[in-house]
């Protein structure tokens, strides 16, 4: 049982690991700062958390090298004042964590070129939108190709787009063969924009299967916050690329399917179809 003691070390870990981002505190630093063993320290904010000191710390560098970037720090300098040795260790942190760069982060897209088409698909007409880096948007258009690509800029504000159908149309077929197939693997770069949150959920949903169907419950447990099944269906609620991170497999608990972004309609589509590509064969 916990207690108000507790908490309190706790709130002091929390707050000497903000204070010292610069200087990344060990584990062994937090624990003998609150007068604790490294055993029952570990247990103790895992407990209290929900993540351990480690992520939690990895977290706060993140966020406070964003601030520093968006306040118009250099990488150098948002890497030296964020405690990291190199600008390619805080290079490793996005691209864990929220799969951009600092630089894009920083830039907004500014000269970065991103290409966009239309294209047909089982379920509608889908717009596929491709950075350098792997598809950075996939959405369904039906009457509203303006607001998506209002979306798009808002996104990438600085970055110039381009109607180029031609350069999308290799990943619309990409795209049709994995739906025929069933699978998501990384055949497809996928360039996207999202918390640490939002990545981890889409990463999850990455390793399903055709046959899967899974609750937000579920998918909580899956990404290590069982008690953030809002904030689960939320990141599912935000998932930038159709299909492709496959947010249609997640249903309620009761076995309802629940919302879709595109409409209730189109994931039951989805859904019948994958099935029927990929049936689940009888042992």
């Amino acid at each position: 049982m916990v207690s108000s003691k507790d908490y309190q070390r706790i709130a002091r870990a929390i707050n000497f690991l903000a204070q010292n981002i610069r200087q990344q505190p060990t584990l062994e630093d937090v624990a003998a700062h609150v007068h604790l063993s490294v055993f029952h320290f570990q247990r103790l904010f895992c407990q209290w958390a929900g993540i351990t000191p480690k992520r939690f710390l990895q977290v706060m560098t993140l966020e406070h090298a964003k601030q520093l970037l968006a306040e118009g720090a250099s990488l150098a300098e948002a890497s030296e004042q964020s405690g990291l040795s190199s600008t390619s260790r805080l290079y490793d942190h996005f691209i864990n964590l929220e799969a951009v760069t600092p630089g894009e982060f920083k830039l907004a897209g500014d000269g970065l070129q991103i290409d966009y088409g239309v294209h047909p698909t089982p379920f509608g007409d889908l717009l596929l939108a491709c950075t350098p880096r792997g598809i950075c948007k996939a959405v369904f258009v039906d009457n509203s190709l303006d607001n998506e690509l209002d979306a798009l800029k808002q996104e990438w504000p600085l970055a110039a787009l381009q109607h180029n159908s031609g350069h999308t149309e290799k990943s619309a077929e990409q795209l049709t063969s994995l739906l025929k197939t069933g699978s998501c693997d990384n055949t497809m770069p996928l360039h996207v924009r999202g918390t640490n949150f939002q990545v981890a959920v889409w990463k999850a949903l990455l390793h399903t299967t055709t046959a899967d169907s899974l609750s937000y419950s579920e998918l909580a447990r899956r990404v290590g916050r069982p008690q953030s099944v809002r904030a689960v269906a939320n990141a599912v609620a935000a998932n930038p690329v159709a299909l492709l991170i496959p947010c249609h497999r997640v249903i309620r608990e009761s076995g309802a399917l629940s919302g879709y972004r595109w409409g209730s309609e189109r994931k039951q589509l989805v859904r019948f179809y994958e099935r029927l590509q990929n049936p689940v064969k009888q042992g």
